[in-house]
């Protein structure tokens, strides 16, 4: 992404922004990780951002359960 920040920061903003996802779970194990989430509560994903992302990603039905 060329907004020059990490791609933790697009993964959890594209979470955050995803209306089917209430509740993102955020697995720190360093500090930088935490600063990378509350960073991205900073980073507001444009459609056409949300289209790039979202291109080649095929949705699957839960297995598993």
């Amino acid at each position: 992404m060329a907004r020059g920040v990490s791609m933790a920061q697009v993964a959890m903003a594209w979470v955050l922004h995803n209306p089917v996802v209430s509740a993102p779970i955020v697995g720190a194990t360093k500090p930088r990780h935490l600063a990378d989430a509350v960073a991205a509560l900073d980073v507001k994903l444009t459609d056409e951002e949300v289209g790039s992302l979202e291109e080649h990603y095929t949705p699957r039905l839960p297995t598993y359960f």
